[in-house]
């Protein structure tokens, strides 16, 4: 693992100077760090959840330095009329930080927007690029342990999976008490439970329901939850007048990849991190039109991801776990769509070349390096 500062450092110092940056992710991913690392930013630093430090924030008895930073700040109901009002009369110079374990974006509580006046950028998990793996055994620790820091600079299987039991503990007891109305918790930890044995293929929600015993509009409220609070995230399939597309229902994936136990299911997961991360990083810096999808079609041919471009597909990939044969559903969807990028990658692969159609076999270290 690299010391370097965390990727979106940069980006955020160079935003400051213009507008207000909001930094979300979840929970425990290195936020408060990635923010208390930042130059001259520890006196300024305000967290929500510190008794004193939220009187101070009410009281508006801020710190006088030059970078405020607020840390969940988004679950005081009126956030964004404060944060509106401290921007709006900031002096010249004041520079100010917003962190939040969840989708601030989507934080509304009403009150004034404050659009124009802030720039998001997401922080992810470690990946293959930030934590500098060169080796097949760095990947398999990072598939292990997934790349959150904690567990994954811990370097224990052991200490990962009594980390994710925390984890899981404190999404519940914190964030989803103190941000939603949701009361059955116990319920909603059987839904937790239960969804990473799902990832992989559509998730049916109408299915989920049937096995937890509860309505379909509850589902599908847990799932919007569990997704604003950056515990999965959900991708809708890609379609096109030329294909049979599937249309409705998505797949999922987590954020902590080493919840899922299959091993296939397990690298899916991890190459659909690292290509959200990359889609996210390109949108947020770059101002990128790009989307993340999967393909299914009533033939049942399948390709894992789609990156899409303003509607266009730029990039497929298909996952393996060891060398293959090109996959069919790839094939389809390359012909179709000539123009795009085509990867197979396989985790414990070792050849690498291309066939006469344009797809590329490699091995997928070799891939994720190429990503952020």
């Amino acid at each position: 693992m690299n010391a370097s500062p965390r990727y979106i450092a940069g980006q955020i110092l160079a935003d400051l100077k213009r507008k207000m940056v909001f930094v979300a992710g979840p929970r425990q991913v290195g936020k408060t760090t990635l923010a208390l690392n930042l130059p001259d930013a520890s006196e300024g630093y305000l967290n929500w959840d510190v008794d004193e430090d939220r009187e101070r924030i009410l009281r508006r008895e801020l710190p006088p330095t030059d970078l405020w930073t607020f840390d969940e700040v988004h679950k005081y109901r009126g956030w964004r009329n404060l944060l509106k009002g401290l921007y709006d009369g900031r002096r010249e110079g004041q520079r100010i930080l917003v962190t939040g374990s969840g989708r601030l974006e989507l934080f509304g509580f009403g009150g004034d927007s404050l659009q124009g006046r802030y720039q998001l950028l997401r922080l992810h998990p470690f990946s293959v690029a930030e934590a500098g793996i060169t080796r097949g055994e760095g990947l398999n620790q990072l598939l292990h342990l997934g790349g959150f820091p904690e567990p994954f600079l811990g370097g224990g299987e052991v200490e990962a999976r009594r980390w994710s039991r925390q984890y899981r503990a404190r999404l519940l007891d914190e964030d989803v008490a103190s941000l939603t109305n949701i009361r059955d918790l116990g319920r909603l930890e059987e839904t937790m439970l239960r969804l990473p044995d799902l990832v992989g293929s559509p998730l049916s929600v109408n299915a989920l329901r049937e096995d937890l015993q509860v309505a379909h509009r509850t589902v599908a409220s847990w799932l919007d939850t569990l997704e604003r609070l950056y515990a999965i995230f959900r991708l809708p399939p890609f379609g096109a007048p030329r294909i049979r597309a599937v249309k409705q229902e998505r797949k999922h994936y987590h954020f902590d990849w080493s919840l899922v136990t299959d091993p296939g299911a397990r690298f899916e997961n991890l190459v659909a991190c690292h290509l959200l991360k990359w889609v996210h990083y390109l949108q947020d810096t770059d101002g990128r039109d790009l989307e993340l999808r999967f393909f299914r079609d009533v033939d049942r041919r399948e390709v894992d991801f789609v990156v899409v471009d303003r509607r266009e597909p730029i990039l497929l990939v298909e996952c393996k776990l060891r060398d293959r044969d090109i996959d069919r559903g790839l094939r389809y969807l390359k012909k179709r769509f000539p123009a795009a990028q085509a990867r197979q990658i396989a985790l414990s692969g070792q050849r690498d070349y291309v066939t006469p159609d344009g797809i590329r076999a490699m091995p997928a270290l070799d891939f994720l390096r190429t990503l952020v």
